[in-house]
C-alpha cells in the first residue's frame, strides 16, 4: 500500500525554534544581567543549549517531568540553588523573552504542505513536547489546522525514537504503520526511529551532514519541497535513496 499520511515533527522542522530559542534567550540573559558573567553572548547561548540538551534528555527518558527539567535548566544554568518557585519564576521570565520573539515557520513549508494535500495525503504531528507548548505554536504560526492529530510525549508516556510514539500517532489516524511516512529534523530520534517502528522515516537535512557515510541509510531531504516526489517515488521497499 502507497503512503496515505505525513506525520510531523515540529521544532526546526515546521518552526524554527533555534531562531526564535536565540533571540529569546539572549533578551533574556541581556535583562537579567548575565552576559558578562557567562563570557558574552555565545559563551551564555552555548551552556544554555548544553544545559537544554542534557535536562530535556532526562525528560525524555521519564527521569523528571516537563516543569522539573524547566527547573533544573535554571539551576545548571545559573550554577546555584533555588527553591521550585524561585525557579519557575526566572524560566518563567525566559518564556516571556520566547514567546515575544519573532515566531515563524520555515519558508518551504506551506508550499510543501500544500502540494502534499493536493495529492491527497492526511497530515498528523508527532513532537517531543508536551500539547500545552505545541497547541498554541502551532496556531501562532497559522499551522494547526492543517493536522488532523497533535501528540506528545508528555501526555502519551513515550518519546521518539520509542516505537510506542508513532505506533500511538498512527493509531490516532487509523492507519497502519506501513501507510505512514514520518519527517524531522533529527536522524536517530525521527527518522531511525519511525523505520524501526514501520514507518517510512524521512530526514530533514537543512545543514548537511559533516558524514555522508554516517546517514547513508536514511532517507534524506535537504529541502521540503523534495518531499512530494520521494512520497511518490516510494522508496520504502527498496534502498533509501537521499536526495539533495
Amino acid at each position: 500500500m502507497p503512503i496515505r499520511a505525513v506525520l510531523w515533527d515540529i521544532d526546526d522542522t515546521l518552526f524554527d525554534y533555534s531562531g526564535a530559542e536565540r533571540d529569546g534567550a539572549l533578551a533574556h540573559f541581556e535583562a537579567e544581567g548575565l552576559l558578562p558573567a557567562h563570557g558574552g553572548p555565545e559563551r551564555a547561548l552555548g551552556l544554555w543549549r548544553e544545559v537544554m540538551r542534557r535536562h530535556y534528555a532526562r525528560f525524555l527518558a521519564g527521569e523528571v517531568t516537563f516543569a522539573e527539567q524547566r527547573r533544573e535548566r535554571a539551576r545548571d544554568f545559573l550554577g546555584r540553588e533555588m527553591d521550585d518557585a524561585e525557579a519557575d519564576a526566572w524560566f518563567g521570565r525566559y518564556r516571556e523573552h520566547f514567546e515575544a520573539a519573532r515566531w515563524s515557520a520555515f519558508a518551504d513549508v506551506l508550499p510543501a504542505l500544500d502540494a502534499l494535500a493536493a495529492a491527497g495525503y492526511r497530515h498528523g504531528a508527532l513532537s517531543n513536547s508536551s500539547a500545552v507548548q505545541q497547541e498554541p505554536k502551532l496556531r501562532q504560526i497559522g499551522l494547526r489546522d492543517r493536522f488532523e492529530v497533535l501528540l506528545c510525549s508528555a501526555e502519551l508516556g513515550h518519546a521518539k525514537p520509542a516505537p510506542q510514539a508513532f505506533l500511538a500517532a498512527c493509531d490516532a489516524l487509523a492507519l497502519p504503520p506501513h501507510e505512514v511516512a514520518y519527517v524531522g529534523d533529527q536522524p536517530d530520534t525521527d527518522a531511525r526511529g519511525a523505520d524501526a517502528a514501520g514507518l517510512c522515516g524521512i530526514w530533514l537535512d537543512r545543514a548537511g551532514p559533516a558524514d555522508q557515510a554516517t546517514v547513508s541509510d536514511l532517507r534524506r531531504i535537504t529541502d521540503l519541497g523534495q518531499l512530494p516526489a520521494l512520497l511518490a517515488a516510494d522508496t520504502r521497499f527498496g534502498a533509501p535513496s537521499p536526495i539533495g
